[in-house]
C-alpha cells in the first residue's frame, strides 16, 4: 500500500503554485525590519535546498502524502511557541453540535485565517483570527514544501491521550472544491485512523480494513482529493498519552462573494 517518492522543495522565488489565485497578506511580518529581511531571505535559500522524503498513503479513494516537515530541534522551538502565543476559543465557541445536542469539544480549538472569512462544522461558525508569525512560519514551510497555498489554519490542542477527536470528513461547503488539508502535527505522536465511509458502523455495507498512521512531530500529512469524500478521519482516545499534542490543519478556504 505504501510507496515512497522523493520530492523537492521549490523555490519560493521561482515556483509556480498550483493555486495562483491565492491571496493572504504576512501581517505578523515586520517589512520595515532589514534585519528580518535579510534573515528571511537567508532562511529562504536554505528552504530551497531541502528536500523531503515523502511517503505515500493510498487506498481506494484514499490519497494522502505524509514527510518530516521540521526537524527536532525546529519542532521543539515552534511548539513551545504555540503553546505561548495561541489562545484558544471558550464559551460557546468551545462547543459542537451532535444529533441535535450540544457537548463540549474534547480539546481545545481556535481558528486563524484572512480577514472575511468563516467556517461552519458541527453546528458552529467560526471567523478567524488574524494571522501570528508564528503560524507565517509554519505556513510558509507548507506552501514551500508543497506548491499550494492556503488561507486559514483550524488548531486542535490536545493536553493528553485524553483529549480526543471522533470520526468526520473536512467536507464543509466552504472549502474549495478538491483542494488538499495539510495537516502539520507537534507534540506527543498519536495515532490517526482512516475509515471508508461504507464500512462504518453496524449496517455497513463493506468490509474494508481501517487505515492507521501515527502523526509525529513536526510532520505533514497531506489529504489529497478525493480522501474527504470517501473517508472519515479521527484521533482516538490513548489513555497511555500523557503529554500534549498540538496539530494544525491549513485548508483553502472560499472567500463570501465566491460561496
Amino acid at each position: 500500500m505504501d510507496k515512497f517518492v522523493i520530492r523537492k522543495a521549490i523555490s519560493k522565488n521561482k515556483r509556480t503554485l498550483l493555486d495562483e489565485s491565492a491571496g493572504g497578506s504576512d501581517t505578523g511580518r515586520n517589512v520595515e525590519n532589514l534585519t528580518r529581511k535579510k534573515r528571511k531571505i537567508e532562511k529562504d535559500d536554505l528552504l530551497q535546498e531541502q528536500t523531503y522524503t515523502w511517503k505515500r498513503i493510498s487506498a481506494e479513494n484514499l490519497s494522502c502524502d505524509y514527510t518530516s516537515l521540521f526537524n527536532k530541534a525546529e519542532a521543539d522551538d515552534i511548539f513551545l511557541q504555540l503553546e505561548k502565543a495561541i489562545v484558544y476559543f471558550t464559551g460557546d465557541l468551545s462547543k459542537v453540535q451532535v444529533y441535535g445536542k450540544w457537548h463540549n469539544v474534547p480539546r481545545k480549538q481556535v481558528t486563524f485565517g484572512d480577514d472575511g472569512l468563516s467556517y461552519t462544522f458541527s453546528g458552529i461558525t467560526l471567523s478567524p483570527k488574524p494571522w501570528i508569525p508564528v503560524l507565517n512560519l509554519i505556513r510558509e514551510r507548507v506552501q514551500l514544501a508543497t506548491g499550494y497555498t492556503f488561507n486559514f489554519v483550524l488548531i486542535n490542542r490536545y493536553k493528553d491521550g485524553n483529549d480526543h477527536m471522533g470520526d468526520h470528513r473536512d467536507d464543509e461547503k466552504e472549502l474549495v472544491p478538491q483542494s488538499p488539508i495539510a495537516s502539520v502535527s507537534f507534540g506527543a505522536c498519536r495515532d490517526f485512523i482512516f475509515r471508508h465511509r461504507d464500512s462504518r458502523g453496524k449496517n455497513a455495507v463493506r468490509k474494508m480494513e481501517p487505515v492507521k498512521l501515527e502523526l509525529e512531530h513536526g510532520s505533514l500529512l497531506m489529504m489529497n482529493f478525493p480522501t474527504n469524500v470517501y473517508w472519515y478521519h479521527s484521533l482516538p482516545v490513548r489513555r497511555k498519552v500523557l503529554a500534549p499534542r498540538v496539530n494544525l490543519t491549513f485548508r483553502k478556504i472560499k472567500p463570501q462573494n465566491q460561496r
